[in-house]
């Protein structure tokens, strides 16, 4: 286990460090005078110049000056965004942990209604409750996301007016951030009714992790059914019906947790596709996550605010996916026990 942490450690940090040389990169393919991509300053004079070339190491080679940028990510300098002249270490920290909970509660609700919906259908495969949820399933899965948002927003928000067609929470209620997750924050908020600001909360919530969680929740269903039909179709199932067992008592003993290794693996490929997702939602809904910002920072040209936001938005993706992978790892040892870490 001591050599497996030590290869996805190793593993994380030269990943980091090659998306950190692409984020430097990137200020150099930006369009306009590498200097003003950098600090948002058009230099007045040649000694302003001079000053900010100093500043960013422009002067020396290109290894010194990735060297001098790893040292500010590292100590926390970001740097500022061009559109509000905040710190991009705040800006992040109050986009990114949108993004990851609206994630989260689809996740949960994939969790919760795929892997049931999927090993039924497993269990049934071929009949015509089988065949009923695979095709809707893969009909839900094959749907744009930005098309269902919309079909959403168009039904529950224009049409019936059950749901908030934008924003996090309504006006009303200021809700300082201390954990980024608004649930959490208004349970942590004081002189406000936690109840009817946590319904608000829900409203808003409702439809955008719908159409994040129904894609995710249909991809959820279809990869749970397959493992279920591949274990079914394993010799000791056919042993375990051989001495007698029921059905339930094979699937409880038996499918149940076989079938759930190899989804482990699956669920850490779509862990992307679940941000992406998000990132997209955000833009229509206008929740203030990682995604709408960096929207926002590309119609401002705001150019340090999309490196950095590509290397926060990467780091999270790369860090879920180990993270998925050494907890399925933890849950059998034993398989590929040599196999070096990947994503």
């Amino acid at each position: 286990m001591i050599r497996i942490l030590v290869r996805y450690s190793v593993l994380f940090v030269l990943t980091l460090l090659v998306l950190t040389a692409l984020s430097f990169v990137l200020a150099y393919l930006f369009p306009g005078d590498v200097l003003v991509n950098l600090s948002g300053i058009t230099p007045e004079n040649e000694v302003q110049r001079d000053a900010l070339v100093r500043q960013y190491r422009l002067d020396q080679s290109y290894l010194i000056q990735f060297w001098h940028y790893l040292q500010q990510l590292m100590n926390g300098n970001w740097g500022y965004s061009f559109t509000s002249g905040l710190p991009l270490r705040e800006e992040v920290g109050l986009a990114l942990p949108a993004t990851i909970e609206i994630s989260t509660y689809a996740m949960l609700m994939a969790l919760f209604i795929g892997l049931p919906v999927g090993y039924y259908a497993g269990i049934r495969s071929y009949s015509l409750s089988d065949r009923t949820i695979n095709s809707v399933s893969l009909i839900s899965y094959s749907v744009p996301v930005f098309w269902l948002a919309l079909v959403l927003i168009l039904f529950f928000s224009l049409e019936l007016g059950v749901a908030p067609l934008s924003g996090r929470i309504s006006l009303m209620f200021d809700i300082p951030s201390v954990t980024g997750f608004i649930l959490i924050d208004i349970l942590l908020s004081e002189h406000i009714d936690h109840g009817l600001a946590l319904r608000d909360a829900l409203h808003h919530l409702l439809l955008p992790t719908l159409a994040i969680g129904t894609i995710t929740t249909a991809a959820m269903i279809r990869i749970t059914r397959r493992s279920v039909i591949d274990v079914l179709q394993k010799p000791y199932i056919a042993a375990a019906r051989a001495r007698g067992l029921s059905r339930p008592q094979i699937f409880v003993r038996h499918v149940m947790r076989n079938a759930s290794l190899p989804i482990l693996p699956l669920m850490a490929i779509q862990i992307t596709t679940l941000i992406t997702n998000a990132m997209i939602v955000e833009t229509l809904f206008s929740w203030p996550g990682i995604g709408n910002w960096l929207i926002q920072a590309i119609y401002q040209r705001d150019y340090p605010a999309l490196r950095i936001g590509m290397l926060a938005v990467s780091t999270l993706v790369i860090s879920l996916t180990i993270l998925v992978d050494m907890f399925n790892r933890m849950l059998d040892p034993g398989r590929e026990r040599f196999e070096r870490g990947a994503i």
